[in-house]
């Protein structure tokens, strides 16, 4: 039987730094400036930690790279690389370190400069074999073909992908930090006119190409009530890998969220439905359909529907990616650790403009690869344990 620390450890600390264009930035110097300044949100210090956690695009031995940097040596140090969801499994890993006095204190940190350092998308996979000779335009032509294919036996339409990228819009819109924030509103006349990039996906259905870093800090439960934040307990956690390229999934209209969301609620206690926030990886408009039907929002093909009429933007039946997600808040290579800090800001009540009134329950879903690597966080308040 499946077991899992419930509530055993809490988020104390959280920050991001340099999102949008960090000029003069290396990616090792946003997540050194991101640990310095979640760490000093949950009013701890480098010398505290004893697990350190750390994925970055340009260096497979950043875990290295970041103790050095920092000037630590920790206890333990994972360098899970899944790309988006690597984040979750390093929460689910220190929940568990932390639970058996492994270690007492965990960060979890990663930064990019690929738009001011790159100048576009920086990727670390290796090109399938039976994918490279017809030239896809990847991961975006990967997405394109599990959009394709849930318009085929679904009936979802171009229209469906625009309420997602409208709705991340309107929650940018009340986020300073993003980066399309001030930038004007979306419609989905504006959707359906922009420029085609990989049929269906069309330039608003794509995510940014940001910099930027991010940093959470992670202590027992017992631990947490003693420091200066509200505490964010991690209530379930779970994991899945089913492949590595499109080409050798099953089912495309099905990702391995349909695992790692039903474990992680179950050993959570809740279920969707009791849900206040939902924020979920959005590199694509596709994602988030995917994702709120494989995390049991709706059933599978529904997901089009779902998100109709504004239903996750503000106002709506769910609030869902409510910084504005990858599509209109920033996405510097890897966004999953991005939705866990979304959700810390909402459970302490600190989102602004966006908060969602009574927030106590809210799940984060990372993605990695191309529908590759799903991994799926329950968070809750002290009232939810």
């Amino acid at each position: 039987m499946e077991k899992f620390p419930r509530g055993k450890s809490a988020i104390v600390g959280a920050a991001t730094f340099g999102m949008g264009e960090a000029h003069g930035y290396k990616a090792m110097d946003l997540v050194a400036r991101s640990a310095h300044l979640a760490l000093a949100d949950a009013n701890l210090k480098l010398s505290d930690v004893d697990g350190l956690f750390v994925c970055t695009g340009d260096d497979a031995l950043s875990g290295l790279a970041a103790a050095e940097y920092l000037g630590i040596r920790p206890r333990f140090t994972d360098n899970n690389r899944t790309g988006g969801s690597a984040f979750f499994s390093h929460a689910i890993n220190a929940a568990i370190l932390l639970e058996m006095g492994y270690i007492d204190t965990a960060l979890i940190c990663y930064g990019s400069n690929q738009r001011t350092g790159a100048g576009g998308l920086v990727s670390m996979r290796q090109a399938s074999p039976y994918e490279k000779p017809y030239r896809p335009m990847n991961p975006l032509s990967s997405y394109a073909l599990a959009a394709a294919r849930h318009m085929h036996e679904f009936g979802t339409t171009e229209t469906h992908l625009a309420e997602v990228a409208v709705a991340a819009r309107a929650w940018a819109n009340l986020n300073p930090d993003a980066f399309m924030f001030g930038k004007g509103e979306l419609t989905i006349e504006d959707c359906l006119s922009s420029r085609m990039v990989s049929d269906p996906l069309r330039k608003t259905d794509c995510c940014l190409i940001t910099d930027g870093g991010a940093a959470i800090v992670m202590t027992r439960a017992d631990r947490a009530k003693d420091l200066v934040k509200k505490p964010v307990y991690l209530l379930g956690g779970a994991a899945a890998v089913w492949h590595s390229n499109v080409d050798q999934m099953e089912n495309l209209t099905v990702t391995p969220a349909a695992e790692s969301g039903q474990r992680a609620f179950a050993l959570s206690g809740y279920t969707p439905a009791d849900m206040d926030v939902v924020n979920v990886y959005d590199a694509f408009s596709i994602n988030t359909i995917l994702f709120l039907e494989d995390l049991g929002f709706c059933p599978k093909g529904e997901g089009g529907n779902f998100v109709a009429g504004g239903a996750i933007a503000p106002g709506g039946s769910l609030p869902v990616n409510t910084n504005g997600g990858g599509l209109s808040c920033c996405h510097p290579g890897m966004y999953g650790l991005f939705t866990i800090i979304e959700n810390c800001m909402q459970l302490r009540g600190e989102a602004g403009l966006r908060q969602v009134a009574n927030a106590n329950l809210a799940v984060s879903h990372g993605n990695g690869g191309t529908l590759s690597s799903e991994a799926t966080l329950v968070l809750g308040t002290e009232s939810t344990l």
